[in-house]
C-alpha cells in the first residue's frame, strides 16, 4: 500500500531476520543491544507463516523482502524469569495496512517460536481504503470518514481490494 519507491528500494539482504524457532530467536536477540531492546521492532509474518524481525525504523516492505505478508506491525520484547515474552504488538504498518483479524497468524508465528504473548494485539490500528478517492485511511475513534475526501468508509476491511500488499 505504501509508496512504490520504497518497494523499488528493497534489495537482497534488506529482509528481516526469519525466525523459525526458539533457537533462531535466541540467536537474534543475543545480537541486540540493550538500547535496541528498549524499543519495539518492525515485524512481518510472511506468506509461509514465518516471523521476520528488523530494526524499528525499517520499512515493512523491506522486512518482507518486497513480498506479500499475512500480517505486519511493531513488536516489543522483554525478558522474564521464564524467558523472552512479547510485551507489545500492533498491526501498525501503513505500508501493508493489515486488518486486526490478522492476529491469529501473528499468534501462530509467535507460538511456533515459543514466545510468551498477549491474547491479541496490544494496540490495534483500523485501516480502510476509501471507495471514492482510493486513499488508505487510519480510522480513529470509530470515525469511518475519509480524511482525504470526506466520503464514508466501509466498516469491513477493504484495503487489499485492487491489488494491495
Amino acid at each position: 500500500m505504501g509508496p512504490a519507491d520504497l518497494k523499488a528500494a528493497v534489495h537482497p539482504g534488506s529482509e528481516g531476520c526469519r525466525i523459525h524457532s526458539g533457537a533462531d530467536f535466541d540467536s537474534w536477540v543475543a545480537e541486540r543491544s540493550v538500547a535496541e531492546l528498549a524499543e519495539p521492532f518492525t515485524f512481518v509474518v510472511d506468506t509461509d507463516g514465518v516471523l521476520r524481525l528488523a530494526p524499528r525504523r525499517s520499512e515493512h516492505v523491506a522486512c518482507a523482502g518486497g513480498g506479500r505478508v499475512l500480517s505486519a506491525g511493531e513488536i516489543g520484547f522483554r525478558c522474564e524469569a521464564g524467558g523472552w515474552v512479547v510485551s507489545e504488538v500492533s498491526n501498525h504498518s501503513t505500508g501493508y495496512c493489515p486488518d486486526t483479524t490478522s492476529w491469529p497468524t501473528v499468534a501462530q508465528a509467535l507460538d511456533r517460536v515459543g514466545l510468551g504473548r498477549p491474547s491479541s494485539f496490544t494496540y490495534e490500528v483500523v485501516f480502510r481504503r476509501c471507495p471514492n478517492c482510493r486513499e488508505s485511511n487510519l480510522v480513529r475513534e470509530e470515525d469511518f470518514i475519509c480524511v482525504f475526501c470526506g466520503s464514508e468508509l466501509p466498516e469491513v476491511w477493504n484495503v487489499d481490494e485492487g491489488g494491495g500488499s
